[in-house]
C-alpha cells in the first residue's frame, strides 16, 4: 500500500518500554520493516536489513552500543554507520556504509518512533502531558484492521449497543444527548452532553455520576476517552493505533486514572477481564468488517451526520490533513 508522505512525519508508538532490550525487537511500521533495541542509556532503530547480505538485523545483537548483524558481524552505530567490519585489515579504512536510522523516544512507557527524516519534533502533547505515576494499566496486542477502521472502532460510540450488548450500553435504554466537534492544533475532541450516567455493567461497577465524556484525537494515531466525576476524579483510556500495513494495526493500550483508589492490581483482577471482553468483541467485528472489504474491494461507506468522527480521520489518513483550524459542530444523537 502507499502511504500519503505525510503521515511519516508523526511519531507512532511501537513497543513497550519493558519489551526491548539488547536482544533487538522487529518492527513493522507503515509497511517499513525497522530492527529496534536498547543500546547503552538509550535506543537504536534501523532498517531491518544489513546492506551487506540483506540479512535481518533483529536477529543480531547489541554489542559495544553497535547492532550487530548475525551472519558476518557487521556492526552499525545509532545512526546507521558501519563501525565495525571483522575480518578486515587493521590499515584498510572501513567502507563508507550506512543503513537508514530512524529516531526514537520514550514517553508515557511506550517508545515512538519516526519514520521520516523530518517532520514533527516530538509525540503528541496529548501523550507527552499525562503523568507516568497516574498510569494504571498498559497492554499492546494487533487488531487485523486498516488503522482508519481500528481508530473509528474505538472513538465511535454509537456501534456500543450492538457489539458490547450490556457490557457498555443498553440497546433499550437510550438517552437524547449531543456530541460538539472542535478542532485542536493536533486533531480534534468530541465532547458528549447529556450522558451523566451510562447504561452497561462496567459503568455501574467501577464508575460513578460523570460530569464530562470527552474523546480526543491526536495526529497520527493517539485517540483517548476521558471520564471526568462529580467526585474531582479522571480517567483516561488511551488507545496509540500504529499501522503495520493495509490490513494490521498495532495498539498500545494505557489507563491512567487521577484523584480515586485504584491500585493496579484491583484493575488487573476485577476491570480487566470485562475490558478484555470488549477488546475481542471488537476484534470479532472489524475481522468480518475487513473480511467483507477484502470481498467486495475497499470503498467509502455511507456515512450520516451521526457518524462524528469518521470524516476528520478521513481526511487525515487519506490525505495527511487535519481539521480546520476553528472547525466545529454539534449533533443530535440517541446515545
Amino acid at each position: 500500500m502507499t502511504w500519503h508522505p505525510d503521515l511519516y512525519r508523526h511519531w507512532y508508538a511501537v513497543a513497550r518500554t519493558g519489551e526491548v532490550g539488547e536482544r533487538p525487537l522487529a518492527v513493522t511500521l507503515l509497511d517499513t520493516h525497522i530492527a529496534l533495541a536498547r543500546a547503552g542509556d538509550g535506543w537504536i532503530a534501523l532498517e531491518d536489513r544489513c546492506p551487506h547480505r540483506h540479512v535481518p538485523l533483529s536477529a543480531g545483537c547489541v554489542a559495544d552500543g553497535q547492532l550487530r548483524c548475525p551472519y558476518h558481524g557487521w556492526s552499525f552505530d545509532r545512526e546507521g554507520r558501519l563501525r565495525h567490519l571483522p575480518g578486515l585489515p587493521a590499515h584498510a579504512p572501513l567502507p563508507g556504509v550506512k543503513v537508514r536510522s530512524f529516531p526514537v523516544v520514550e514517553c508515557d512507557g511506550f517508545l515512538w518512533l519516526r519514520p521520516g527524516t523530518e517532520g514533527e519534533p516530538a509525540p503528541p502533547e496529548l501523550v507527552r502531558g499525562t503523568d507516568p505515576a497516574t498510569r494504571r494499566f498498559q497492554w499492546r496486542t494487533t487488531w487485523k484492521a486498516h488503522v482508519l477502521d481500528a481508530m473509528e472502532n474505538f472513538l465511535d460510540p454509537m456501534h456500543t449497543h450492538f457489539v458490547h450488548p450490556g457490557l457498555v450500553r443498553v440497546e433499550s435504554r437510550r438517552v437524547a444527548a449531543r456530541a460538539r466537534f472542535q478542532a485542536t492544533s493536533e486533531g480534534f475532541t468530541v465532547d458528549y452532553r447529556g450522558t451523566p450516567k451510562q447504561s452497561g455493567l462496567l459503568y455501574r461497577l467501577f464508575e460513578s455520576e460523570r460530569t464530562m465524556e470527552r474523546a480526543w484525537f491526536a495526529a497520527p494515531g493517539s485517540a483517548r476517552l476521558e471520564y471526568r466525576y462529580a467526585n474531582g476524579s479522571r480517567i483516561l483510556f488511551d488507545l496509540h493505533f500504529s499501522p503495520r500495513d493495509a490490513g494490521s494495526t498495532e495498539v498500545f493500550v494505557g489507563l491512567h486514572v487521577e484523584g480515586r483508589r485504584a491500585p493496579a492490581w484491583a484493575i488487573r483482577l476485577l476491570a480487566w477481564p470485562l475490558l478484555k471482553k470488549v477488546n475481542d468483541q471488537d476484534v470479532r467485528m472489524l475481522e468480518l468488517q475487513a473480511g467483507n472489504l477484502a470481498r467486495f474491494g475497499r470503498r467509502r461507506g455511507a456515512s450520516t451526520p451521526i457518524d462524528v468522527v469518521r470524516p476528520a480521520l478521513d481526511r487525515f489518513w487519506s490525505e495527511g490533513r487535519l481539521p480546520a483550524p476553528g472547525e466545529c459542530f454539534e449533533v443530535e444523537m440517541m446515545l
